[in-house]
């Protein structure tokens, strides 16, 4: 088998940070020899989340077996989603924003048994929906967690209850067509009804403005995908919340925002 050296798009930092959460988890636990060192491990995890790396090229690359690689895969999962931030904690910063950004977006995964929950009439695929809120620049702020992709953008937002918290925080919010109904803070464009006039000059200026401003929450999604992992998911969609989560936590660390 041939093998060849490879890089990973992360600073040292965020290496670091998880591999202290390993060694914390081993110390806590009283763990026993393991066939990487914590170092190690959160390689074989940074590897898989951000470079899309299968559990059979890990275990060849690090010369560990593949059930031992997908364990210590889930375990740096688990450790990191614990830490995840929720919608609450999230809010003290997005308070602070001039405006948000929310915007869906849908994660590809395999298909399941029970498919049809799983199914986005929209993207004409199977996936899970997550709910992205950015801030003014576009930089990533907070992520949902996943719902089956039949789930519209609104009503996924109705089901976290973002709308609430934007709406309670006084946040101005801007969004697209889909959440119209919202309400609230949460500001959506224009949109022709049948049987009713065309929109007006004034209306499709407004139109025009405020795609510039929702334009910018598309580099938020970028930042997540960014995360290869996420370019389809093989695994039960259940667990896709926790690889969210993850994502979320190394991004924080790697933007150096993270507050632990």
């Amino acid at each position: 088998m041939l093998s060849y050296p490879s890089t990973i798009s992360l600073s040292g930092r965020t290496l670091n940070h998880l591999a202290d959460r390993i060694r914390i988890h081993r110390k806590q636990h009283r763990s026993r020899w393991r066939r990487l060192d914590p170092g190690q491990q959160a390689l074989l995890a940074l590897a898989h989340l951000r470079n899309g790396d299968t559990y059979t090229r890990l275990a060849a690359g690090f010369g560990i077996g593949v059930a031992t690689a997908w364990r210590y895969v889930q375990e740096a999962i688990a450790l990191l989603a614990a830490t995840a931030a929720d919608l609450a904690t999230a809010m003290r910063r997005i308070r602070k924003l001039a405006y948000a950004i929310l915007d869906g977006t849908l994660i590809p995964i395999d298909r399941v048994a029970d498919q049809k929950p799983y199914y986005s009439g929209k993207h004409k695929r199977h996936g899970v929906n997550v709910q992205v809120i950015a801030d003014a620049a576009g930089r990533l702020v907070w992520a949902s967690a996943a719902l089956p992709g039949a789930a519209h953008d609104l009503t996924a937002a109705r089901i976290h209850e973002i709308i609430a918290a934007l709406t309670n925080a006084d946040v101005m919010t801007f969004a697209d067509k889909g959440y119209q109904g919202a309400r609230g803070s949460v500001r959506t464009p224009f949109k022709r009804r049948r049987f009713r006039p065309k929109l007006s000059r004034w209306q499709k200026t407004m139109n025009m403005t405020h795609a510039k401003v929702r334009a910018r929450g598309e580099r938020a999604i970028a930042t997540l995908k960014n995360w290869r992992v996420l370019a389809k998911l093989r695994c039960c969609p259940r667990r896709a919340t926790a690889i969210v989560q993850t994502l979320l936590v190394l991004h924080e660390v790697e933007a150096n925002r993270y507050a632990g």
